[in-house]
């Protein structure tokens, strides 16, 4: 090869290269939008999809999580850095490793105030976040620290100045986000560059809904270079030339004599069941991974996940945000079994997951908050592309089932988490069934989705739903008054009285729809009429739902505006559109002509405040309002047009809440303040911005998908049966939103819905779009109602 021809195809491998670069989907993931106001999972950019290890930087994880909403671990308004975490799950964190010079300090110091403690400031135009990867200068230091991992094992590498006086700070023993104080801790070097321990913690929710159970963190760590000594402490002591700490406040320091630019390394294989096995996960994972080998294959892996649906458009800022979105909802839930199958069990113990003979949907043990809310966002993306992570979440709650005799509301290793207390779980199987993911005992399931709705006899607080009885027997939940005292729930009723009627009916439905889906013919017509409970609620006169008490009389000094009062996190006025799985017969009670104007100035009225958003960092922004996107109960309302006759107003609304409630900023990002549980919301966006929804979170026995207005020029989508799906727009733009025709596979389609199996044979839907609404188009034929 002469040398000219050499440079020209050096020339063109690099313009390859950097078109290659240009065009990844990881250039679209922007991990600091929504971080001045997010949740303990919500900042975790070196994680790969649904790993264990989850690092990222810390700014205020040791003040925990006061109110239970306010941001932990990472916020954009502070410049401080205490640590690197690397267990982010919802109710579970710990194990955070610090580098610094100089002055031996032990304790990670206040925000606020002097500097005092190991923590340093960084300028974040010295900080790079991506899927995979994160990186930062520390300031005070003059250190570069560099963190990714594998599923469960974290990487940690930090460029050390010239110093005689470099550390590595190991804190096991302290608070970490929503952990709980640390109630026991061990840590100690095995030889001159190996350590292990673990680390207990009893967290709040634990604590509340399952008080016998404490959640343990184990770890086994590898150093690529000998300390010169040892410095051990707690909480209370210090210990210089000691190779283990024990106790709450529990560390070690590894102190060094480092030249300038010098790379140490420190890997870490994790688990909540050993040490023996956090090291059977480094082993399996690690033990010959250098820190660019993690790097590459976190972010290969991050491309193939993130590119199963594929975005074309010139709005960079939408790419951001669906990816962003997708990046959420691929990361929010964590594994929680090792590489042999073995996974935490209440009260620290250990089980073992049952062989599985197929590898495609191969069934990990996971974490996970409750889901709450998640049949309209996370379960719909999961059935679309990610089905082997639903089959995860069904399969660890059929584990939890047989270990414990109920299904869990959320659950932190095996221990009940509730903190909603109506337990959608069954629903969420019932639809995985009706979805076709069936990787389980299905007869088990039925029997657990069965018993979920209709047994009360011992049920733990842990489980929820602990006004099953009251529901059963009057066909509602009777309304308890507890005037000085919130969360009161017993056989008898609730204070949440009317948000449980609502919820049980829907839950009830979906039981129905499984059980007819299974030829259960007795059950489904039983649990069919507990799915009418809705209608017990409805006052005839304000057309609102309106608590009632157990003699049948509606409460009296009703505020359809007041939150709490018979209501979870929303008001009488939100939660009046509840009724999911029979559209059709809520808006025969309301009047279609009634419903139509009610919803939709309750949105022409919501734009003005970012669709209950607000404009300043508040959690609950819309729980007064009259729509709140922020929160769960009526993220499928926008839908619900296409079941009254105006299918054009679920497109005008859905595009618009897309625009205006996600932002693309650190300050605004899922409004101003969310309850983003892992991955709800940024799920919503996606499938919103695909234009494919389902107000019944694929409840119904042959699910139907609804039709919208689909964001982007072109969605190309890789579904979990490996076929694939395009979904195009013609004349497409900011402007033109509404749907003026369709086509599925070359056939005209005059209904703004499919049948789900229909969807999922793949090929090509093709909408055309224009600045006004076609009010003849999808309307002739409305979604199926009740099944």
């Amino acid at each position: 090869m002469n040398a000219k021809l050499g440079l020209i195809l050096l020339a063109a491998t690099a313009l390859s290269s950097c078109k290659l670069k240009q065009e990844s989907v990881l250039h679209y993931v922007d991990p600091n939008i929504g971080t001045a106001h997010s949740r303990w999972f919500f900042y975790t950019p070196a994680a790969v999809p649904y790993g264990m290890a989850k690092l990222a930087p810390s700014t205020n994880g040791h003040y925990g999580n006061a109110s239970g909403w306010e941001a932990v671990g990472y916020d954009t308004r502070q410049n401080s850095i205490e640590g690197f975490v690397h267990f982010h799950e919802w109710q579970v964190g710990g194990l955070s490793y610090m580098p610094s010079t100089g002055e031996l300090r032990v304790k990670p110091g206040d925000l606020d105030g002097p500097a005092k403690g190991y923590r340093s400031k960084f300028d974040r135009k010295n900080e790079q976040a991506e899927p995979g990867y994160y990186k930062v200068l520390l300031s005070d230091y003059g250190i570069t620290a560099e963190l990714t991992a594998t599923k469960r094992v974290g990487f940690q590498r930090y460029r050390f100045p010239e110093n005689k006086a470099s550390h590595i700070i190991l804190d096991v023993g302290n608070k970490q986000g929503e952990s709980g104080e640390v109630t026991d801790a061990a840590i100690h070097m095995t030889d001159d560059t190996h350590f292990e321990g673990y680390i207990l913690t009893y967290p709040k929710y634990v604590k509340i809904y399952d008080p016998e159970g404490k959640v343990a963190m184990y770890f086994y760590g590898e150093l690529s270079k000998k300390p010169a000594d040892v410095t051990a402490f707690t909480a209370n002591t210090l210990q210089r030339n000691t190779r283990k700490a024990k106790g709450p406040g529990a560390g070690l320091v590894l102190n060094y004599q480092t030249a300038a630019n010098e790379a140490i390394e420190v890997k870490t294989g994790l688990s909540y069941t050993s040490v023996a096995n956090a090291k059977l996960n480094f082993d399996a994972e690690a033990k010959s991974l250098t820190f660019e080998d993690a790097r590459n294959n976190a972010q290969q892996t991050w491309e193939q996940e993130l590119g199963k649906i594929s975005v074309e458009g010139r709005n960079e800022e939408d790419k951001t945000k669906f990816y962003t979105g997708l990046f959420h909802a691929l990361l929010g839930r964590g594994i929680a079994s090792d590489v042999n199958g073995a996974y935490p069990k209440h009260g620290g113990k250990s089980g073992q997951l049952s062989a599985q003979k197929e590898n495609g949907m191969k069934a990990e043990f996971i974490n996970t908050d409750a889901i709450w809310g998640g049949y309209w966002n996370i379960t719909q993306l999961w059935a679309l592309s990610y089905p082997e992570w639903y089959g995860s979440f069904v399969n660890t709650q059929l584990q939890l089932y047989k270990d414990r005799g109920w299904f869990g509301d959320g659950i932190a290793n095996s221990e009940y988490i509730s903190g909603v207390g109506t337990n959608f779980v069954g629903l969420a199987v019932a639809a995985a069934y009706n979805s076709g993911i069936r990787n389980y005992d299905t007869e088990l399931a039925y029997k657990a989705v069965k018993a979920n709705d209709l047994d009360y006899k011992g049920r733990i607080l842990g489980a929820g739903k602990l006004d099953t009885k009251a529901f059963l027997k009057y066909g509602y939940v009777p309304h308890l008054e507890q005037t000085g005292r919130d969360f009161v729930t017993d056989s008898t009723g609730s204070n949440f009285s009317g948000s449980h009627t609502l919820e049980y009916s829907f839950s009830a439905y979906a039981t129905a729809q499984m059980a007819k889906a299974m030829g259960k013919t007795a059950d489904y017509q039983q649990m069919m009429k507990y799915s009418n409970g809705w209608r017990a609620l409805l006052n005839p006169a304000n057309k609102l739902m309106q608590p009632k008490r157990a003699d049948g009389t509606f409460v009296d000094k009703f505020d359809p505006y007041q939150p709490w009062r018979g209501y979870q996190e929303g008001n009488a006025v939100q939660y009046t559109f509840y009724v999911p799985q029979n559209p059709a017969g809520l808006v025969q009670a309301i009047g279609r002509d009634n419903f139509n104007k009610r919803l939709d100035s309750i949105f022409s009225v919501s734009e003005k405040l970012g669709f209950g958003g607000g404009k300043s960092i508040d959690a609950f922004a819309g729980i007064n309002a009259i729509y709140n996107h922020g929160n769960q109960p009526n993220l499928h309302i926008s839908w619900l047009f296409n079941f009254s006759g105006k299918p054009w107003l679920t497109q005008k609304w859905t595009r618009l809440i897309g625009r205006d409630f996600y932002g693309s900023e650190p300050i605004h990002g899922y409004g101003y303040g969310q309850d983003e549980d892992q991955g709800q919301l940024g799920s919503w966006y996606v499938m919103n911005a695909l234009g494919l929804f389902d107000v019944k979170g694929l409840t119904d026995a042959r699910p139907v998908i609804q039709l919208g207005s689909p964001l982007f020029d072109k969605a190309s989508i890789t579904l979990g049966n490996k076929k694939k799906l395009s979904i195009l727009t013609k004349n497409n733009s900011k402007e033109n939103f509404y749907v003026q025709s369709a086509l599925f596979n070359g056939k005209p389609l005059d209904n703004c819905w499919l049948y789900r199996d229909e969807l999922m044979q793949g090929g090509e839907l093709v909408f055309t779009m224009g600045s006004k609404p076609n009010e003849n188009w999808g309307t002739k034929v409305p979604p199926p109602s009740a099944q």
